[in-house]
């Protein structure tokens, strides 16, 4: 076979995988390229516009948007790390991800996931101190706290990524190469490994509730003192902006949250390949896509200084 090396790689027989990928139906895999074309555009480009925007104006040089410019750059990673190469293989006769790779790929996936749910978590807290605790907002969110967050959240999602992508490393592959998925992530690769797989199976078991479920239930806590606090507002228009925005930003960390949860916490014997594709397009392309929509174009702020720079006077 010519995915077959027999050389040695970290004592693997298999040094090239195939990937499944998301359909072998000619005429949907071009519908599904133009699909996943579109929607990488519009994420990038709403993402990267959106931290463009927050740099340039200098009203928006706020706590919450320095946090909400750091989501939509880690998003325009998190989406590249994916979907360009989705694309290729759509098109490709063959789809073919070499070992390294494969291992690289699931490196920045379990960095950068991880780092967007501790990222969700920082930005609860923050709306959470805004609203809740308004007169000591800027010492609870000061420059050195917000940059002491981020680097703590970076810092456990390399732990997270390194534990994974070392663990990988050990297995030995040396049978089965066909991934059955539309990019390398590890619980498929896990069912192809002819070794020991317990130690990946724990750390996945672990770091899922370390990095998604233990967030996750902050990010709750936050916003039902948010809800709380909104609920005493009098003004009923300010009430319902409250709850729509809280609800949507909830709808959004709910959509990444259970689905990666989902992906990883259960055991490999117990992997689906068209439960997990369905799953990732919403944790992995679905969400960065949302993330822009939902933090920053339903806001007011936003939306002024976006038709400033359009050269209209008011976002009305």
């Amino acid at each position: 076979s010519s995915f077959l090396s027999w050389g040695s790689l970290n004592g693997t027989l298999v040094s090239q995988f195939l990937l499944e990928g998301l359909t072998d139906i000619e005429g949907l895999r071009h519908l599904l390229f133009a699909v996943f074309l579109l929607v990488y555009i519009v994420a990038v480009a709403g993402n990267l516009g959106i931290a463009s925007l927050i740099v340039m104006d200098f009203r928006l040089h706020t706590p919450m948007y320095f946090l909400l410019a750091n989501l939509s750059l880690l998003d325009t990673a998190y989406i590249s790390n994916t979907v360009p190469q989705t694309l290729v293989h759509l098109l490709a006769p063959v789809r073919i991800m070499p070992y390294r790779a494969c291992l690289t790929q699931i490196f920045f996936l379990h960095f950068l996931a991880p780092w967007e749910c501790f990222l969700l978590t920082v930005v609860a807290y923050d709306r959470y101190a805004a609203i809740c605790q308004p007169l000591h907002y800027l010492v609870l969110m000061g420059r050195r706290t917000r940059a002491g967050l981020a680097s703590i959240s970076s810092l456990l999602a390399l732990v997270n990524a390194l534990t994974h992508t070392i663990l990988a490393a050990q297995l030995k592959f040396c049978g089965p190469r066909l991934i059955t998925h539309f990019f390398c992530d590890l619980p498929p690769l896990l069912k192809l490994s002819c070794s020991s797989t317990w130690a990946n199976e724990f750390a996945l078991f672990f770091f899922s509730f370390l990095v998604a479920l233990a967030p996750c239930t902050l990010v709750v806590i936050s916003y039902i003192h948010v809800v709380a606090a909104v609920l005493r507002i009098h003004s009923a228009e300010g009430r319902r902006k409250a709850v729509s925005t809280c609800g949507a930003h909830l709808t959004v960390v709910c959509i990444f949250y259970v689905t990666s949860v989902l992906c990883y916490i259960l055991p490999s014997s117990a992997y689906s390949g068209l439960r997990e594709r369905v799953l990732s397009v919403l944790y992995a392309v679905l969400t960065p896509v949302l993330n822009p929509l939902v933090y920053s174009m339903r806001n007011e702020e936003v939306k002024r200084a976006l038709f400033q720079v359009l050269g209209k006077e008011s976002a009305s």
